[in-house]
């Protein structure tokens, strides 16, 4: 295991620069000499994916803001000249605009991957609740983001939720009013979201730093959900992982290039090519997709401020997710009452999608109210009774021995 031992420059200039400012090191144990478990599957390859959209939304956002007008009476205009008069204008913004349902593609199999193997459990409390975080300031860059092409849909889908934060008691209409610049969604809105959109992407940078340490502190979780007890269980990251991470990437990036060239307003609204206008309502004011299961539950209350509780709640419960799950078994594989529900969630979240992008009205209402109680329920119902009365299979002794308890010694000609 070369790649373990500790990095040492080998030339003058590369000791003198490392007793001064220690980048290698840093940068050789955190990336190529990290011991990662040996048994690490393609689930795992979605975290170097999201750093690599992070990067990729960065970039081709600061290049797009070159160009972009935040005013109410040119933004719209300013979107389609970057489309028809800049440069590869179109090619930067379908990367820009694809790459946010590919960032929260990657952000949920992120997460549903944690939620099934235990990746939230101790010592990773903390890690946890960053990535939360991390989805937090995803979900408000992506809104922000989302309203200033300055459609129809864009500016509707801002006068609805703009106008939430209203239903909060005593604070929400000076909220409301500071969020607007004004008493209506306006030029000034405009200005505060395009401010934002274009500063958060840089706190989500620094926030995936300190994902990365609490990451490193107690390190990778695995399929099994145990801890590494000998050399032999883990590998050094660079080049095992590294070239698995390549590989998953490269073909997440050829998907992404297909919707780019040949699908590229497939996961858009299409009344967002139409300029805002303030006196004609769209009939069925949708968000985007990664905002349906959220808009779903929001909606499945009567009460205005009830839904905006609901919706912050159904992010707030992942906070608590660590406390709420007390078994000590990690993974789902030894779990066998918790797959089952598991999945029933991942189901729950897929319809209260699905009923998100339809009409709030007799069926449609009805069955977000079951799933929005669902949803809630596994979390502070079932998840607590589960530590209670499941009983897990046993786990094995060691990472390495599920591969290499088949293996026979060299020369044995097959014998036990």
């Amino acid at each position: 295991m070369e790649a373990l031992r500790p990095y040492e420059p080998k030339s003058r200039v590369g000791k003198w620069f490392e007793s001064r400012l220690p980048i290698g090191g840093l940068v050789h144990s955190s990336f190529i000499a990290y011991p990662t478990p040996r048994n690490l599957n393609y689930w795992w390859t979605f975290g170097g994916i999201l750093a690599f959209m992070l990067v990729v939304q960065i970039a081709t956002g600061v290049v797009l803001a070159m160009h972009y007008v935040p005013d109410a009476s040119l933004a719209f205009d300013s979107v389609e000249s970057i489309m028809r008069d800049v440069n590869y204008g179109w090619l930067l913004r379908y990367i820009h605009a694809n790459g946010a349902s590919f960032f929260f593609i990657a952000v949920y199999i992120h997460m549903f991957r944690g939620l099934y193997y235990g990746s939230y459990k101790a010592p990773r409390e903390v890690l946890w609740i960053l990535g939360v975080i991390l989805y937090l300031l995803m979900m408000a860059t992506a809104f922000l983001g989302y309203v200033l092409p300055w459609g129809q849909m864009s500016f509707w889908a801002a006068t609805v939720i703009t106008n939430l934060f209203s239903a909060i008691p005593v604070i929400g209409e000076s909220i409301t009013t500071w969020l607007w610049g004004g008493f209506s969604v306006d030029s000034p809105t405009l200005n505060r979201f395009f401010s934002l959109h274009y500063l958060l992407p840089f706190m989500i940078a620094g926030v995936v730093i300190l994902h990365i340490w609490a990451l490193h502190v107690p390190g990778n979780n695995n399929p099994l959900g145990i801890k590494p007890k000998t050399r032999q269980d883990v590998l050094p990251f660079h080049p095992y992982y590294t070239s698995k991470d390549l590989f998953g990437l490269a073909v997440f990036v050829v998907i992404l290039a297909w919707f780019v060239f040949y699908a590229p307003n497939f996961l858009g609204h299409p009344d967002n090519y139409i300029p805002a206008d303030p006196l004609s309502t769209p009939a069925h004011i949708v968000p985007e997709w990664y905002f349906l299961p959220f808009y779903a539950i929001l909606r499945s209350i009567p009460d205005k401020l009830g839904g905006v509780i609901a919706f912050g709640g159904a992010i707030v419960v992942l906070f608590f997710l660590p406390w709420l799950d007390r078994s000590k078994v990690r993974s789902a594989n030894f779990r066998p009452l918790y797959r089952q529900f598991f999945w029933i969630l991942v189901a729950v979240c897929i319809g209260l999608g699905y009923l998100g992008s339809q009409e709030a009205t007799g069926g449609y209402l009805i069955a977000s109210r079951i799933l929005t109680a669902y949803y809630f329920a596994h979390f502070l119902i079932i998840l607590p009774l589960l530590s209670w009365v499941e009983k897990p299979k046993p786990l094995p002794e060691s990472i390495s021995e599920p591969v290499l308890k088949d293996e026979k010694p060299a020369g044995s000609g097959g014998s036990p």
